[in-house]
């Protein structure tokens, strides 16, 4: 069989105009070159991809080693294992306050799963899904998969990079079926305030259409205690739907385990199409995510999260001596919003120029939507403290060798 390069055109693999309206993931791309230079030698430090450093706990991995060896490795229901879904429930009751029932909780493969349920479950052709820009780039891929129109809202730092009711209101139209939001939000690692997120629910609410909450970054919040938006639709009723995920509090990215919430009429539905497209979550990953919410677990995670906010403290000023404008601090996930204008480069040449002189990997802002994306960028301080200070030293070098800032 010949190469496909040298394959006949076959009009019958012309793409079909959904993929065509994909964009690439800038962010992967920019880590295959980024992986391309250190496989050549060089040294390079990632502050660009969303992944703790931390992996999973020991007890977690001693479960899988446990449900392997005790065979539970088959397919299991596509909504999840009970006992799991029985977890995530109490999880709600002792962390945030909520009463949760199991029934409601549907364990995906990882959120992007959850997040493509809810959209194959609830959109139609069509249909428009608000959703702030910036905003993590696939959700409006999602969106746009089922022939859905995801509506970028331009939302900028005086907003804290977040929707509000009055925007939310104000473009609502008749082709308007719901409202995704994250908080807190990737890429900008801020939150929206509990009232706020109380009016923007109960603005959709108001014109027939659902809210999306994905709070797969909720946990990592520091400051306040955070409050789950499931206080505003308790037990799943309603028209509330919450994401979230194993990957980032719980530092299990690789294994791809996720759940959503939503209202217990839904819930058949949502089965019907895991079944489908799914057939289940890893089997094994789910029985060793039980081990989580275990409470020595639980403290482990919450000394991480301590020092993934040790890491903000330093980052932050950091950044503003290198001349980074950073007008809203994050106060949650793993990420900084940074404006880049005062350096000389848009984000994008900033980044190449990161990446191949200084070995230093971060994201510009064209992943995250059409709101002056040539201004900002993302970094992640998901790596250690000893990658981030050298990281800052790397940046301040280069950015010395180019004369933004004096010797």
């Amino acid at each position: 069989m010949r190469p496909p390069e040298t394959m006949p055109h076959n009009d019958a693999l012309t793409l079909a105009t959904r993929a065509q309206k994909i964009e690439p993931f800038h962010v992967m791309e920019l880590m295959k070159r980024a992986n391309a230079l250190e496989r050549a030698g060089r040294s390079i430090i990632h502050m660009s991809i969303g992944e703790p450093d931390f992996t999973a706990p020991p007890q977690v991995l001693a479960a899988l080693d446990r449900a392997l060896r005790e065979g539970r490795a088959q397919y299991s229901a596509s909504v999840g294992v009970p006992p799991l879904r029985e977890a995530i429930a109490h999880f709600y009751k002792n962390r945030y306050d909520v009463d949760v029932s199991p029934h409601c909780v549907v364990v995906t493969a990882g959120a992007s799963a959850a997040l493509l349920l809810t959209v194959a479950a609830l959109i139609n052709a069509g249909d428009e899904v608000q959703m702030p820009d910036p905003s993590y780039p696939c959700n409006r891929h999602f969106v746009q998969a089922f022939d859905g129109v995801p509506r970028l809202i331009s939302c900028g730092a005086h907003e804290r990079f977040q929707l509000s009711a009055e925007k939310v209101a104000s473009h609502w139209n008749e082709r308007s079926r719901a409202v995704l939001i994250a908080s807190p939000s990737n890429p900008t690692g801020t939150s929206i305030e509990f009232a706020e997120l109380e009016r923007i629910v109960g603005a959709v609410r108001a014109r027939g259409g659902f809210t999306i909450v994905d709070e797969i970054y909720l946990a990592l919040s520091y400051g306040a205690h955070p409050r789950s938006a499931l206080e505003l639709c308790p037990n799943g009723a309603g028209d509330l739907i919450i994401i979230n995920s194993f990957s980032k509090y719980f530092n299990m990215t690789g294994w791809r385990l996720g759940w959503l919430v939503a209202p217990e009429r839904l819930v058949p539905v949502l089965e019907r199409l895991a079944q489908n497209l799914f057939i289940c979550a890893s089997t094994p990953a789910q029985y060793a995510a039980l081990s989580c919410f275990e409470p020595e677990v639980l403290a482990l995670y919450e000394s991480r999260k301590d020092e993934f906010q040790r890491r903000r403290d330093y980052l932050v000023p950091a950044l503003r001596e290198l001349g980074f404008k950073i007008p809203v601090p994050p106060d949650g996930a793993f990420y900084v919003y940074a404006d880049c204008s005062g350096l000389g480069m848009d984000s994008s040449t900033l980044a190449d120029a990161l990446l191949d002189e200084a070995g230093v990997a971060l994201v510009p802002g064209k992943d995250f939507g059409r709101n002056q994306p040539e201004r900002w960028m993302r970094l992640s301080y998901a790596t250690s403290m000893e990658n981030l200070t050298e990281a800052v030293d790397r940046m301040r070098r280069f950015l010395t060798q180019r004369k933004v800032l004096a010797a």
